[in-house]
């Protein structure tokens, strides 16, 4: 079945009273049936649920349709998007271990890397996302991990995934991608060589701004190492909110497709603009790496970014919007603006910044479903009055 299909008709058996839409398990806990049922459960010689924390029939759904998205072996939901790259790159690193990682990450991901792993001696290298031989130089005899984004929070670079698939496996490697911006409809990494695949479902995924969500999936034993440091550290997904995720995967390619296409609709008309010093979206024709976008990518993405030169201007801009949201989140019906120095990734060095040319007039533009026109209206009444 195709992808669409998938996400809509996989779900949870049925119960004695026939629903038709999935059951919602709110349960801590399950019985068992016999003594011996709890010992082969607990000893993992057969499957099912035992503690909601291990797993849940809804929560097991909402990794199961993810996974069959994603084209990958197996899966784990954990508590957000954080913990699923904490999850997934604490279970596959120890001490003494390296890891290659592009440059361009999410603020709180570089604070995994600079802050959290160097104290128990697991370092890093950073390189140039867009330079796949930077990767294969940066590689040292203990480095086990290549680790990017693509595209990547905010500044929409973009990594030659098949590229660095082929250099991982060469090398021995684990290569792991964090999907969040593209989701499962526009790339699935797993085809082009990636062993696991992480997600902030927080965004595309649930799309409506309600609940918080992550998902590690990939090759079996990859994730069989994740799903124990997960068992015994607890990041878990509540079942109320694998429900709400689940139920939204259901629309998923639908949202996505219209978010693209107001995205694109919008870049272009902002090029336009002189009060706009710069448009970045990868299915623009300026993007320098459009060939690659349009190479891996269904449609170019729901995120683009436009530099409006000072932060003043910046801020200006953000007090004038009378439609769009002014939030931190991103991946909502709902059109969100953000101004990444003073938010996202106010916690880097201005150097650090400037070296993923996020600068002060910087701003992320996540494109909601509203009509395009009201969106590109208030967006140009904003910049008129910045100005």
């Amino acid at each position: 079945m195709h992808p669409e299909t998938l996400a809509i008709r996989t779900q949870t058996a049925r119960s004695a009273h026939r629903e038709h839409a999935t059951p919602l398990f709110l349960t801590s806990s399950f019985v068992f049936d016999s003594a011996e049922q709890a010992r082969a459960l607990f000893a993992e010689e057969i499957a099912g649920p035992v503690y909601s924390r291990y797993a849940n029939p809804t929560t097991d759904e909402f990794v199961e349709k993810l996974r069959l998205l994603e084209g990958a072996e197996d899966g784990l939901a954990t508590a957000s998007g954080m913990s699923a790259v904490y999850t997934a790159l604490a279970a596959l690193l120890q001490s003494g271990d390296h890891v290659v990682a592009g440059r361009a990450l999410f603020g709180s991901t570089h604070q995994l890397f600079t802050r959290v792993f160097p104290k128990w001696g697991i370092t890093h290298r950073y390189v140039d996302g867009a330079d796949a031989d930077a990767f294969a130089a940066a590689i040292q005899p203990n480095t086990k991990v290549i680790f990017v984004e693509t595209p990547s929070n905010p500044g929409l670079d973009l990594v030659d995934l098949a590229a660095l698939g082929d250099l991982a496996r060469a090398r021995g490697l684990t290569f792991v991608v964090d999907n969040c911006f593209a989701t499962p409809v526009l790339t699935r990494p797993i085809g082009f060589g990636a062993h696991v695949v992480v997600h902030s479902a927080t965004k595309f995924i649930d799309g409506q701004g309600r609940v918080l969500g992550g998902a590690i999936v990939g090759e079996a034993s990859r994730i069989a190492e994740a799903r124990f440091l997960a068992r015994h550290s607890g990041p878990a997904l509540a079942p109320f909110n694998a429900w709400v995720l689940s139920k939204s995967l259901e629309t998923l390619a639908l949202r996505v497709e219209r978010h693209a296409s107001n995205a694109l609709a919008l870049a272009t008309a902002l090029e336009e603009n002189a009060a706009v010093q710069r448009v970045r979206y990868p299915f623009l024709a300026s993007h320098p790496q459009q060939a690659l976008a349009r190479r891996q990518m269904r449609w170019g993405g729901g995120v683009l970014t436009i530099d409006v030169g000072a932060y003043e201007t910046a801020r200006r801009f953000l007090d004038g919007l009378r439609l769009c949201s002014h939030s931190p989140n991103l991946g909502d019906t709902r059109t969100i603006v953000t101004h990444p120095t003073s938010t996202t990734h106010s916690k880097l060095t201005d150097a650090e910044r400037a070296r993923v040319g996020i600068t002060p007039g910087l701003v992320r533009i996540s494109v909601g479903l509203e009509h395009v026109d009201d969106i590109l209206d208030d967006v140009s009444q904003a910049l008129a009055s910045a100005r």
